[in-house]
């Protein structure tokens, strides 16, 4: 399952993606410095966005939720749920998976076929969000037997809004991510 992802657009980039999607995205304090994070793993901080008076709101949070049993909850299924409160949406310019059963295992990386960003339906809790998964789409199967929920654009500001305006979670369509392997 998924347990790095790559985030590297600007705050410009996410301005104008989701200025273009009418949400304007607004942030506490002065303009946030996000560092390009070719590289983001269970625990680090990563950029997200939460819905917020009909707008976006753009946070920088830890990755995986607090676990008394042990390591990060990073990663949270969502089939057969509802998410009434704390969605979020996390930008990602591509994530990887890993197959084999030996290290180094073999590294994949998964990136939208336009190079458009991707947004990982999330949730948020106690100041740290998780990547809700699904089924996996045919782009991942050959991979991995779940993958992160990647939301289609046109249901971002839907994911963002009202509890009774949650989006479906489900693969996308067959050809819209393109798999280039790492090592």
């Amino acid at each position: 399952m998924c347990n790095e992802f790559s985030s590297q657009r600007s705050l410009d980039d996410l301005l104008l993606e989701f200025g273009q999607l009418n949400l304007p995205l607004e942030f506490t304090g002065g303009r946030p410095n996000l560092q390009p994070r070719p590289s983001v793993r269970p625990t680090d901080p990563a950029p997200i966005i939460v819905g917020e008076d009909g707008g976006a709101r753009l946070k920088e949070l830890r990755w995986g939720f607090p676990n008394p049993k042990g390591g990060p909850v990073i990663n949270f299924r969502s089939e057969g749920r509802r998410f009434p409160t704390g969605r979020c949406l996390i930008p990602i310019d591509g994530f990887y998976e890993f197959t084999g059963s030996k290290a180094p295992k073999s590294k994949w990386l998964f990136e939208a076929v336009d190079g458009a960003m991707l947004g990982v339906a999330g949730l948020v809790r106690d100041e740290r969000f998780t990547l809700l998964t699904c089924a996996p789409g045919a782009d991942v199967a050959p991979y991995h037997d779940r993958q992160i929920a990647i939301l289609p654009r046109a249901h971002w500001a839907a994911w963002l809004g009202p509890p009774e305006e949650q989006p479906p979670i489900e693969p996308l369509p067959v050809g819209s991510l393109k798999v280039t392997q790492v090592r």
